[in-house]
Formats: C-alpha cells, sequence, structure tokens
C-alpha cells in the first residue's frame, strides 16, 4: 500500500495541513504544529508554506479511489 499526503479531517485547527503531515510521517500532528510555529517566527516562510500546504494538498475525502 502507498502512502499518499492529505489535509487530515479528522486531525484538523486550522486546514487540516499539519494533521495529515503527521499521519503521513507517523509522527504527533502536535510536534509538527510547533515546528511550523518556530519556522514561522524564523523569518515567515513557515506562514507561506502553510498557505502553498492548504491549497495544492488535496483534503483526505477528495482523494481519487484506485
Amino acid at each position: 500500500m502507498t502512502k499518499k499526503l492529505y489535509r487530515s479531517i479528522a486531525d484538523k485547527k486550522l486546514c487540516g495541513v499539519c494533521g495529515g503531515l503527521g499521519e503521513y510521517f507517523e509522527v504527533d500532528s502536535t510536534l509538527i504544529r510547533l515546528l511550523w510555529v518556530i519556522f514561522t517566527f524564523m523569518g515567515g516562510a513557515g506562514l507561506l508554506a502553510y498557505i502553498v500546504c492548504a491549497i495544492i494538498v488535496p483534503q483526505q475525502n477528495q482523494l481519487p479511489n484506485p
């Protein structure tokens, strides 16, 4: 079975990007959120990256069935 990156429906605070990344890499989504906040405060690149991921990464129920 192949892993697919998606925005989580169940584990989301804003758009589900961190929850989806946590499920994809099999780590706690809180750790992903903490890292994202750190990157945001280190020059603002984290905010831009989050917005891009929220637009590009499909939501969990929008993935095409194989």
